[in-house]
């Protein structure tokens, strides 16, 4: 019971965003209250629905935000930090540059999101990549009359293709649980992702060629900077201490991949020289920071609106739940084909939970019984790496709120949008794991 209502709860909270008759904040607070309440109503006829009790769901919701709470507290200056950023000037230089390169062809614009995405998403972290890429990229799709969602899903699955890098945070998750080395699952999975890095620039060759031909090519006169800024705050501009922001902005990654602070006070500590450097002036400093306050509450609303759909899910015994029965779904029989079969199980569970609850919840179990048929913990790792293109789409992540936030799409759009392509570059990533042996199609011990 607790399975079919933890799926039910997913399956609605979908259809509600994507046929856009309840907001994303609102789906992810109201839904998961109104299943609570279903199961509490149901544990007097369900024995195992008997621990949830109405006085319970408070404090699931709590446990829920309180993980969650960082994770908008760093979302929540980051994107004041960036905004600041750009308010000073620091991207005209390179929006400028790229509309130069681009020359108004939209296929060049798709190229260069896809190439830009790739190399920034190498610190392994979503949100500070999309922040970085939609600064950079958004500008020329306004410009060039392109549609957002198009750079919304390029981004999107360039970061679950790069998430797999031991620093990304799967792929540990995996080697943890299984207890191997990450070195072990990460480096024989390259030739897969580069498989993948080829398919996601037909794709974006594609779409390229498509807004071309909507579009044209359309004539750009860069040859003067003054009419490129990216702020819509121009008595903001610092162009005099571009090369400071700049400087402090590498400052800032760098110790975002080192790890020296947690994340969220890197992120305030880092707000607050911007202002004090740039902008002398209390008055203004104000006038900014309300300026981009609607951005930045938008997004870290959903955050905490997603902390209670989450901590609902863990504290019924929902996640668990479905684990369990899905993994007792698979026959017998299929045993030899379990690396496949995980690889393609990755994309819906880790779609449907968070990577925590599959990597050391579901994947450890599919290890243990594929190890009867001679499948190696290794390659199981591998496996479960193949959905992460998808598992960006799911509303348990952040990042994705985030991604939607800056480039003003809505959520349901995006994901309708993007979950074809990202399910088919899951697709290329298994297929090309299968021809260079990453995984096993078939074995038996």
């Amino acid at each position: 019971m607790l399975t079919t209502l933890g799926i039910a709860m997913i399956c609605c909270f979908m259809y509600l965003i994507m046929s856009k008759r309840l907001s994303a904040m609102i789906a992810l607070i109201i839904i998961p209250i109104l299943f609570a309440l279903i199961a509490h109503g149901l544990g007097f006829y369900f024995e195992s629905l008997n621990h949830i009790q109405l006085d319970g769901i408070g404090q699931m919701m709590l446990e829920g935000i309180k993980k969650l709470a960082p994770t908008g507290v760093m979302l929540l200056f980051a994107i004041l930090y960036f905004a600041i950023m750009i308010d000073t000037g620091l991207f005209d230089p390179s929006v400028k540059w790229i509309l130069r390169q681009v020359k108004g062809d939209p296929l060049k614009v798709t190229l260069g999101t896809v190439v830009l995405s790739l190399i920034v998403s190498l610190d392994g972290d979503g949100s500070t990549t999309y922040m970085i890429c939609v600064a950079a990229m958004l500008p020329l799709y306004r410009r060039l009359g392109m549609s957002p969602l198009i750079m919304a899903c390029l981004m999107m699955i360039c970061s679950g293709i790069m998430n797999i890098t031991p620093w990304g945070g799967p792929t540990a998750r995996a080697a943890s649980a299984l207890k191997i080395d990450p070195s072990d699952v990460f480096v024989p999975m390259i030739p897969a992702m580069l498989f993948a890095i080829a398919w996601i620039l037909l794709v974006a060759y594609m779409y390229g060629r498509f807004e071309r031909k909507r579009l044209g090519i359309i004539e750009l006169d860069v040859s003067h900077g003054d009419d490129i800024q990216i702020s819509n705050y121009p008595n903001a501009q610092r162009a005099h201490l571009r090369w400071l922001n700049a400087g402090l902005t590498v400052v800032l990654m760098i110790t975002l991949m080192l790890g020296v602070l947690p994340l969220a006070v890197l992120f305030m500590i880092a707000l607050c020289l911007a202002l004090v450097i740039n902008y002398r002036d209390i008055d203004l400093q104000k006038k900014l920071i309300a300026h981009h306050a609607g951005n930045a509450l938008s997004v870290v609303g959903i955050i905490f609106a997603a902390g209670v759909f989450t901590g609902i899910l863990d504290g019924t015994g929902m996640i668990d739940a479905m684990s369990d029965n899905l993994i007792t779904l698979i026959p017998t029989q299929m045993g030899p084909y379990l690396a496949p079969i995980t690889a393609l199980l990755s994309m819906p569970l880790t779609f449907f939970m968070s990577n925590d609850a599959f990597y050391f919840g579901v994947l450890p179990i599919l290890a243990d019984t594929a190890s009867h048929y001679g499948i190696s913990a290794e390659q199981m790792a591998r496996a479960s790496l193949i959905g992460q293109p998808v598992h960006l789409l799911s509303p348990l992540v952040p990042s994705t709120y985030l991604l939607c936030g800056l480039a003003a799409i809505e959520m349901g759009d995006h994901q309708k949008f993007t979950l074809k392509w990202a399910s088919l570059t899951c697709i290329v990533m298994l297929f090309a794991a299968l021809i260079f042996g990453m995984i096993p199609l078939y074995s038996v011990s």
